[in-house]
């Protein structure tokens, strides 16, 4: 039960045998003031291409706050620039 309820707080974690462990990828999370100032987009921006599927999701932290995992967001950014 706990293990189930850990695995949907915390999607980011990778299933591995009987135990949760990291991802090994996973080096930080960024909020959305950090996702702004890196990426130069704007808050409404950012969600509406979510909607569309140009920008990558966020992961939930809990009932009212998200945030994006840093990689992802370096990926799309470097996918941009091309």
């Amino acid at each position: 039960m706990a293990n189930e309820i850990e695995q949907l707080s915390m999607p980011f974690l990778k299933e591995t045998g009987n135990d949760a462990s990291r991802n090994t990828d996973i080096k930080r999370v960024l909020r959305i003031k950090e996702v702004r100032h890196k990426t130069g987009l704007g808050r409404s921006t950012i969600y509406r291409w979510m909607d569309e599927g140009r920008f990558p999701k966020p992961v939930r932290l809990g009932a009212r706050s998200v945030a994006w995992i840093e990689h992802e967001i370096d990926d799309w950014l470097m996918s941009w620039s091309k």
